[in-house]
């Protein structure tokens, strides 16, 4: 019999408020010491009130707009109540009955569409390091602002879950919602996968693999959870529904606890902090602010970029504002740059802070796409763009400098042509070329290029040399 997937994700976006959800404190710990960006409502000490973050409201519009979502002009916050050490309140405040976000949908870069059910504002919980005989609780990330996107199970392949992951990150990152760093927990997944019978009208039951923080681990975690259930199902036994852990370093993942319905929860409206009641104004001028998302990279760039380097680049979004930004007529050129050689610099984090003028990058394409300049020297100018004490000087001042650009004059390229030919060294190779030996014309466009110290332009000198051997 065959089990068709059914998979689901939900995911936790961290985001990039200067304080936290409910309190004037930092909200970015990153390197800090624990414990040191809380206050009395992160310690929930008796009589602290939360006061809500107007920036975040405005970031979660602007994440539902990325993602063709509808923004619900009410919502309001309630309390979901559950023990952990690393929550001192005792309860989360979230929004279970009345989200921000309302329905939309992810566009994967195959077409297919993941249906988005909701997405809901909420406080994080803190973090437990664990010892060999004790847990330590840092409560710096308590009330880190977070809206919680939750999929419909619209998802049947661990590649699927790979490029939804893929996607939405770069959604919440174009937007601009959050850092988006996954090393640091920006981002995490949580993927929900059940089995049934293949033709069968049911899903089966799901096992909920939690807190993955890469595109590959989600992809990975799905693979062999979807071997696991099969091969229960095929012994005739049944799926627990629960959470699991995942392990990157066994490739396997582990049962964690059984999983509670929304009833263990016991939900109930948040009383201190009123219901958010939103203008059709307010929302219409945040959603305004939305920036270019890959989907609009895609059609502007779909002549000019090949799909595969497209997809290479979109992970950037710093590279694919800039590329927005270059004349339409250099964008292939200058995507060959980014692609081929900015990336596989062992600085291109740093160089992507900085990256040169579309002034300096149109006028470099011009040089190379006139062929001022080769394709190695382009490349040579192009780093130099990054050098902080070159870059100033421009491309063509850069090209200048370092002695690159090609002489083009076919006048002046004729005359060093003939110099070469008259030299006694080159008579066996142009009988060989006049013999047939075709091979041989490199070496003459090697000794025309010596005589021109690299300057010349080896397309133009093997063209004049072959009308003159002809």
């Amino acid at each position: 019999m065959k089990y068709i997937p059914t998979i689901g994700v939900e995911c936790h976006v961290q985001l990039r408020t200067k304080t936290k959800l409910f309190s004037e404190v930092d909200n970015d710990a990153r390197g800090k010491e624990p414990n040191s960006c809380v206050s009395p409502v992160d310690y929930a000490l008796p009589g602290m009130l939360p006061r809500l973050n107007g920036e975040a409201i405005k970031l979660a519009i602007l994440a539902g707009r990325a993602m063709n979502c509808e923004i619900n002009a009410l919502s309001r916050f309630d309390r979901k109540h559950y023990f952990y050490p690393d929550s001192p309140k005792g309860y989360q405040i979230t929004q279970f009955y009345h989200p921000i976000i309302g329905a939309g949908y992810v566009e994967l870069p195959s077409g297919t569409k993941v249906r988005i059910e909701h997405a809901h504002l909420e406080g994080d919980a803190g973090k437990l390091t664990h010892f060999d005989t004790y847990s330590l609780v840092d409560l710096n990330r308590v009330d880190t602002p977070l809206i919680e996107i939750v999929s419909m199970p619209d998802i049947h392949s661990a590649k699927d879950v790979h490029d939804y992951c893929k996607e939405l990150w770069r959604l919440m990152c174009y937007a601009g919602v959050t850092y988006g760093d996954l090393y640091n927990g920006n981002m995490r997944f949580d993927v929900n996968i059940s089995l049934a019978p293949e033709g069968s009208k049911e899903l089966g039951t799901r096992a909920e693999i939690k807190n993955l923080n890469s595109f590959r681990s989600a992809e990975r975690a799905a693979e062999f959870e979807i071997k696991r259930q099969t091969k229960i199902l095929e012994s005739g036994e049944k799926v627990k529904q629960e959470t699991r852990g995942w392990s990157d370093a066994t490739g396997k993942t582990s049962p964690q606890r059984s999983k509670e319905e929304a009833k263990d929860y016991r939900y109930m409206p948040e009383p201190d902090i009123p219901p958010i009641n939103l203008s059709k104004d307010f929302i219409d001028k945040e959603s305004a602010k939305l920036p270019l998302m890959p989907k609009d990279y895609r059609k502007k760039f779909n002549k000019t970029i090949s799909a595969d380097i497209l997809e290479v680049l979109l992970d950037y979004p710093e590279l694919m504002k800039k590329l927005g930004e270059v004349e339409e007529k250099h964008t292939k050129n200058i995507s060959n740059l980014f692609s081929s050689v900015l990336l596989a610099e062992e600085k291109s984090a740093e160089y992507l802070n900085d990256l040169p003028s579309a002034k300096d990058l149109n006028e470099l394409a011009e040089m190379n796409e006139k062929k001022e300049l080769s394709s190695t020297s382009t490349k040579e100018v192009f780093l130099r763009l990054f050098d902080p004490q070159m870059k100033t000087h421009g491309a063509k001042q850069i090209a200048k400098e370092l002695g690159l650009i090609q002489e083009n004059d076919l006048g002046a390229l004729e005359k060093i042509v003939d110099i070469v030919l008259a030299k006694p060294e080159t008579q066996k190779a142009q009988a060989d070329f006049k013999a047939g030996e075709e091979k041989v014309i490199g070496f003459l466009v090697g000794q025309v290029m010596k005589e021109s110290h690299g300057k010349a332009n080896p397309s133009a000198v093997q063209e004049i040399l072959r009308k003159k051997l002809a």
